[in-house]
């Protein structure tokens, strides 16, 4: 129990101390967050509040979430949720984090689906289902396969699906990319596949590095086994004039290209993100 009673103010500030002193980057907006998260409040009725005091009970979660947080561990698993394209899903350490940088995926997925007579679509290594559901959300007409190699990521995805009522749009196959998946051709197949490569896993950030899982992450000693893979394979899956979207590493455009070209594909085109670094190829 307290000592001493603190203002939800107070307890702010001090959690900013807490978290920048442990070298967290965004100190103030985790601070803030795990205490609207242990108080049940928004954003801004938590500002509203900033003179009011917190329960014990409310206090002493917050304190056990701040230190889960000094300690590395992401403010997304620790709340278990993460906003993309607007909507929120669960995540856990059993799937990586949705980014950003993925919505442009997501957004061109969505837009040539909308423009074209795009019936079906497949994600590979669909991890959370944040890409499939959110396109799924976007494009009520579409059916979407769902694949993933991890069972446990399969099983978050159903749940986002569930949560965000897409079930009946999206179906999820437990497959190492194409391998389980049957026959069936797709208009458009869309894949975030691990890229980093693995001599490079021990030099990111200890957020990453610790908890998000690696198999996730690790895309062999350059960094584009899957790539090798997806394109000897995809050919096989996609629908005369289908498109294939892939996110890609900011230094991997022409390698990745050259796969592609070499595995038949002739016409690519390269999407650079809001860094104006390279993040995604559009291959036909």
């Amino acid at each position: 129990m307290r000592l001493l009673s603190q203002t939800i103010n107070e307890l702010i500030t001090n959690g900013e101390k807490i978290l920048r002193d442990a070298g967290v980057e965004d100190h103030k907006i985790d601070a803030e967050a795990l205490l609207a998260f242990v108080t049940g409040f928004d954003k801004k009725t938590l500002f509203l509040n900033r003179v009011c005091e917190v329960s014990d009970e409310q206090y002493a979660s917050w304190i056990a979430l701040l230190n889960r947080r000094a300690s590395g561990e992401p403010l997304q698993y620790i709340i278990g949720e993460q906003f993309f394209m607007g909507h929120r899903f669960s995540v856990s350490p059993s799937v990586l984090i949705p980014r950003p940088e993925t919505e442009i995926l997501a957004d061109k997925a969505i837009k040539y689906i909308s423009e074209n007579d795009v019936k079906n679509a497949l994600d590979l290594c669909t991890g959370s289902g944040a890409l499939a559901i959110s396109i799924a959300k976007a494009c009520p007409r579409v059916k979407i396969t769902a694949s993933d190699i991890s069972e446990k990521a399969l099983s978050v995805a159903k749940q986002n699906a569930k949560d965000l009522d897409v079930s009946d749009q999206v179906d999820y196959v437990e497959s190492d990319l194409f391998s389980a998946l049957s026959k069936e051709v797709f208009d458009l197949i869309i894949t975030n596949p691990p890229y980093i490569k693995t001599d490079d896993l021990a030099g990111l950030s200890r957020e990453i590095r610790e908890y998000e899982p690696l198999s996730a992450l690790d895309g062999g000693a350059d960094g584009l086994d899957f790539y090798r893979r997806i394109a000897m394979k995809a050919r096989a899956f996609m629908s005369a004039g289908a498109c294939l979207m892939t996110e890609i590493g900011a230094d991997q455009a022409n390698s990745i290209a050259s796969i592609f070209t070499d595995a038949g594909f002739t016409a690519i085109e390269i999407i650079k993100d809001y860094n104006d670094l390279d993040r995604l190829l559009i291959l036909f």
